[in-house]
């Protein structure tokens, strides 16, 4: 059996998140349908974790395994002619027969992405929240970086567990780096796209951590917090930035952060916010995975 990974992007507006669940479209349900059509096989399609409805994805990552003679570029191909234009194959290749899309992954980047403008652009309204209202963005920046470290984030959560399928409902996570930012929108399109420009670089330059931003980035329209981790719980980025919208809005304090961390209380933080500005970025695996 051969092991096939795909790197999916996708635009969740029109989906009922990732998971496969019946009547409904899912991303999940339309890579199992179009893998079964193409290799004849009874397909068990795997991701890397569960996106919800509205959700979007840059970097999703999905593995199956099959006897199919095609090679991972007429897979590729194939994918790309049968699935919805609303989701793209952006990479396919053979991995080891160990690989597993979730439980090898050992980072994941989100970015959620917030219009500042007066009137926000109809091309755009399906991939960002829209607040024109006035934010103290100075604080809400120094308050990010407080969500970096080992922390119980049950306070910053669902309670409906995570968004793993399968892992514990251990509340306890690590986030490596939390930035938000002014920046531009061909940030977040390029980094997927262009073969020129590594996710994560492109990550952490919208994020300023390092690289100096893009001409134009300082004073774009749009306001994206980004986020590294190991994992995360359900609806845990996006009860983040309702956190950081209440700070900015002078109703938190950036302590409040901290205070929560102990006291893992959900109704003292942030809403969760709308999921059309919430893109999953970008996954990293250890080189060893690789055949």
């Amino acid at each position: 059996m051969r092991n096939i990974r795909l790197t999916v992007a996708y635009d969740g507006t029109d989906f009922h998140g990732w998971q496969l669940q019946p009547n409904r479209p899912t991303i999940q349900g339309a890579l199992i349908e179009v893998a079964t059509r193409l290799t004849q096989e009874k397909v068990m399609l795997f991701g890397a974790g569960r996106t919800d409805a509205g959700v979007h994805a840059l970097g999703q990552t999905a593995s199956f395994k099959t006897r199919s003679a095609l090679t991972p570029l007429e897979l590729q191909r194939a994918f790309n002619a049968l699935l919805p234009p609303a989701i793209r194959i952006l990479n396919c290749e053979e991995e080891g027969p160990d690989f597993h899309p979730r439980w090898q992954a050992q980072a994941k980047t989100y970015e959620y992405r917030i219009y500042r403008g007066r009137i926000v652009p109809p091309f755009e309204q399906r991939y960002v929240l829209h607040y024109p209202f006035p934010l103290d963005e100075e604080a809400m920046a120094k308050a990010a970086p407080l969500f970096e470290g080992v922390h119980d984030f049950t306070a910053f959560a669902g309670a409906d567990g995570d968004e793993e399928e399968g892992r514990q409902r251990e509340p306890t996570r690590e986030i490596f780096s939390a930035r938000i930012a002014r920046t531009s929108r061909a940030n977040i399109w390029t980094q997927a796209f262009s073969p020129t420009v590594a996710p994560v670089e492109a990550a952490s330059a919208s994020a300023g951590e390092g690289k100096k931003p893009a001409e134009g980035a300082c004073c774009g329209e749009e306001l994206a917090f980004t986020v590294r981790g190991r994992s995360f719980l359900r609806f845990m980025v996006r009860k983040m930035v309702g956190t950081l919208l209440e700070i900015g809005r002078g109703r938190l304090a950036a302590g409040d952060i901290l205070r929560q961390f102990e006291l893992r209380d959900r109704s003292a933080v942030g809403p969760t916010v709308a999921p059309q500005g919430l893109f999953l970025v970008h996954i990293e695996y250890p080189d060893r995975w690789r055949l």
